[in-house]
């Protein structure tokens, strides 16, 4: 017989699915809250029994964390594509820095093109309010919102591209950098000078996928991240000349 009966989908499958969906389409974050038990099977219109069979299934696949008396959390482990110990040894190597660097201006250069090629009108207006939010942060000089602002605006453009593979390698990116691997993104904001022309860099970036011109936005993205690889060089030498110095100072001193 070549057709098969048609079996009815449990409800909780249907619940396992939606919330599958919005993890992978980057909706649902590492670390976020879902509602509560009584506040989602509200939202969806099902019974607390399906939603908690629907609950398990996805804890059982490492998807969502219960914490008792706390709620769901969507996992964090979602964020981190790299076993810690190649987190430490990317941490301890120059050169991974520059990959980092590297991958990021391929990977950025992409979703920027993508961005202005497929962005949708909303999609467009979330990258414009962040970037406005990283225009008043820089009015208001504070490096550590303007730093954070950065993570937010290129993970909105990235998005903005539409595609989920490239969504979560980029947040497992942004994982590492906030936890300090790569480079310090704050301190990078704490020269007025700087901070200018990466606010001007930024400034590139959006205008162009806005303008949904493709070309223009890779260019943007490469020039941005050419201008950080650039920062990251020099103060790794200028790090490189002080110990050169110190080893100096400490010689001439013990004679």
């Amino acid at each position: 017989m070549t057709f098969q009966k048609i079996e009815p989908a449990r409800i909780a499958t249907s619940i396992r699915q939606q919330i599958e969906s919005l993890i992978l389409r980057g909706i649902l974050r590492p670390g976020e809250r879902l509602p509560s038990e009584r506040e989602l099977a509200a939202q969806l219109d099902v019974s607390r029994p399906s939603l908690r069979e629907a609950l398990q299934e996805l804890e059982g696949a490492g998807l969502i964390v219960t914490r008792p008396g706390a709620g769901a959390y969507v996992a964090e482990v979602l964020g981190s594509a790299f076993a810690p110990p190649l987190v430490r040894l990317f941490s301890t190597h120059d050169e991974a820095l520059f990959d980092y660097l590297s991958f990021r201006r391929d990977l950025e250069g992409l979703a920027a093109e993508r961005a202005a090629r497929l962005a949708s009108d909303t999609d467009l207006k979330v990258i414009t309010t962040v970037f406005e939010k990283m225009v008043a942060a820089h009015e208001k000089r504070s490096p550590k919102q303007e730093a954070a602002l950065d993570a937010d605006f290129h993970m909105a453009i990235v998005e903005a591209s539409h595609n989920v593979v490239m969504l979560h390698m980029m947040r497992s990116m942004f994982e590492m950098l906030q936890a300090g691997v790569f480079y310090n993104r704050q301190a990078m904001f704490a020269l007025r000078t700087t901070r200018r022309e990466l606010l001007d860099q930024h400034r590139a970036i959006h205008d162009a996928i806005v303008a949904r011109d493709p070309a223009a936005a890779r260019a943007a993205v490469d020039a941005h991240m050419s201008f950080i690889e650039g920062e990251m060089k020099e103060r790794l030498r200028v790090a490189r000349n002080e110990e050169t110095a110190r080893l100096r100072y400490a010689h001439e001193a013990g004679k």
